[in-house]
């Protein structure tokens, strides 16, 4: 039985609505991540692999593999707004997605490094990506939400 809960929508515990949301945006994000790091990579003529996502060493302004990968990170971050507000679709819930998101890539680049990520480019990248995404999903889900109901021009019916 659904509840009305003050709002304009119904609410209902679902986790499995939750669950599916979370796995398709992980999905999305780490393709959309691969795809713009292999493009970016093509450009300037670099192999691009697993290690530009998960090593977290591969984040520096050294040289220009490490801005492509910083690059590629903030450009994902945006995409992510737009994720959120296509997957999600509710402003209360972007920061929980976009740190969820960003929770779960930590506790994969922990397991793939063998270690715990310790430089302060890869906490400072992640975030400002996290609040790039989170900021940018507010924004955009809001802007939806927002919007006026339209009513009925049909014909009227009287009581």
């Amino acid at each position: 039985m659904k509840k009305l809960a003050g709002s304009f929508r119904y609410t209902q515990w679902d986790p499995w609505l939750i669950i599916a949301q979370i796995i398709s945006v992980q999905c999305i994000l780490y393709f959309t991540l691969g795809l713009i790091l292999a493009m970016l990579g093509q450009l300037v003529g670099d192999n691009r692999n697993l290690d530009h996502i998960f090593e977290y060493h591969e984040i520096h302004v050294r040289d220009f593999g490490g801005k492509i990968v910083i690059s590629s990170f903030v450009v994902n971050s945006l995409i992510g707004a737009v994720v959120l507000w296509l997957v999600v679709e509710r402003t209360k819930q972007c920061l929980d997605f976009s740190c969820t998101w960003h929770i779960i890539h930590l506790l994969i680049c922990w397991f793939y490094n063998g270690q715990f990520p310790t430089t302060f480019s890869w906490w400072a990248l992640n975030l400002a990506c996290v609040t790039l995404m989170c900021v940018g999903g507010e924004f955009l889900c809001l802007k939806s939400e927002l919007q006026a109901i339209p009513l009925s021009l049909g014909p009227k019916t009287d009581l």
